[in-house]
């Protein structure tokens, strides 16, 4: 194998790649970087059992500079090393070399590395999926999806399908939850193209972030493809690959309250402002609550911490309607659902002092929903 290639469009397409790959794997190769030089291109492949990301850079591009001398596949290892080479090279183009089977040379202008590769017939199969019943999604809304249910998944191993997001596609409909029993997050959008497919399956984490920084904000669209224990990303020249949790998700949507005893409406970063104040001090003490309470149509955050202080600060709010209400919760939880919803107005919704309590954009209640578990005390 022998390519010649202009390196910052290398380097661009070898970290893509590289968010699939851990330097820690049971299976060795993992940690490698798999390149496959072919008449179109180079094909580059990494992956940890979880996730595999396989990209391609096309001949007849011509930023990439690429220059196909001989074919072949190699794998090289660890990826940080083989990115580390790559990024010190001093000239804009270097050429990778395979000699004497896996031993592979690295030149670029007066610099030359020679390191050990692995034979590439030994990298794992990466899954066969069928795209026949394949649909697209914009990627700024998937994306959005993304950032706004993932700061519910769970981190905690011991209910491991809580740290995966539950999609179901239904009616035209696509909806994506996840809770980690503590609070909950869970949108809802119609999709084009999907009026006859339907799909339950729940997606871990941690793949779906590594999806959002692969994702370049200049792509319009992706097409998903969906198989048994697979699901593939699929954008012109790159491929993502998760597996599926297995198990059964909870039944989410018994979770949502229907009705509520007080609602206020106000601005999302008017409350996100108080909370952050509040919990600068929760966050010095032994407990980190911060409490909210409407009475005589004022909304008001307090935090007191017994070791460091107390801060009370008034809430402007748009409207209140209901009873009087006093609820503890953990700010870090509300802070995270504020940050989802931007700079829209949203409505607080609450039952009692011990129920969930719920928090909806005011134009649209049933789109998005964030919900927060209160947190007793003593007082």
């Amino acid at each position: 194998m022998k390519f010649t290639v202009n390196r910052p469009a290398f380097l661009k397409k070898l970290k893509d790649v590289q968010l699939a790959v851990s330097s820690r794997s049971t299976i060795p190769i993992l940690t490698g970087i798999k390149l496959i030089a072919s008449k179109e291109g180079i094909q580059l492949t990494g992956s940890n059992s979880d996730i595999s990301i396989e990209t391609f850079i096309r001949i007849s591009d011509e930023q990439s500079g690429l220059k196909i001398e001989e074919e072949g596949q190699i794998v090289l290892q660890p990826a940080r090393f083989f990115s580390d080479i790559v990024n010190k090279l001093p000239d804009e183009n270097f050429t990778v070399e395979v000699n004497d089977r896996v031993q592979t040379s690295i030149t670029s202008a007066s610099s030359s590395f020679i390191i050990n590769g692995l034979d590439a017939a030994n990298y794992p199969h990466l899954p066969d999926i069928d795209t026949a019943q394949s649909f697209t999604l914009p990627v700024n809304l998937l994306k959005k999806i993304i950032k706004q249910t993932v700061i519910a998944v769970s981190t905690h191993e011991s209910r491991p399908i809580l740290t995966g997001i539950h999609l179901t596609i239904n009616d035209g409909k696509l909806k994506a939850v996840a809770t980690d029993s503590h609070r909950l997050s869970q949108r809802v959008i119609p999709i084009e193209g999907t009026e006859g497919l339907s799909y339950n399956l729940v997606i871990p984490g941690k793949s779906l972030q590594e999806l959002t920084r692969l994702l370049d904000d200049s792509l319009e669209e992706i097409e998903v493809a969906i198989a048994e224990n697979q699901i593939l990303f699929k954008t012109d020249d790159t491929l993502f690959y998760s597996r599926l949790l297995e198990g059964n998700y909870p039944d989410t949507d018994r979770l949502i309250p229907d009705s509520s005893t007080t609602e206020v409406a106000l601005e999302a970063h008017v409350l996100l402002g108080a909370v952050e104040r509040a919990s600068l001090l929760s966050h010095e003490g032994k407990n980190n609550v911060v409490k909210l309470s409407v009475k005589d149509n004022t909304v008001e955050i307090t935090g007191n911490s017994p070791e460091v202080g107390r801060v009370n600060e008034q809430v402007t709010a748009q409207s209140i309607n209901g009873d009087d209400m006093e609820i503890s919760f953990n700010p870090d939880y509300l802070k995270a659902a504020l940050t989802t919803f931007g700079p829209v107005d949203i409505t607080l919704k609450l039952i009692s002092t011990l129920r969930p309590f719920v928090l909806v954009p005011t134009e649209d209640k049933n789109e998005f929903i964030q919900l927060i578990t209160p947190i007793r005390t003593s007082s």
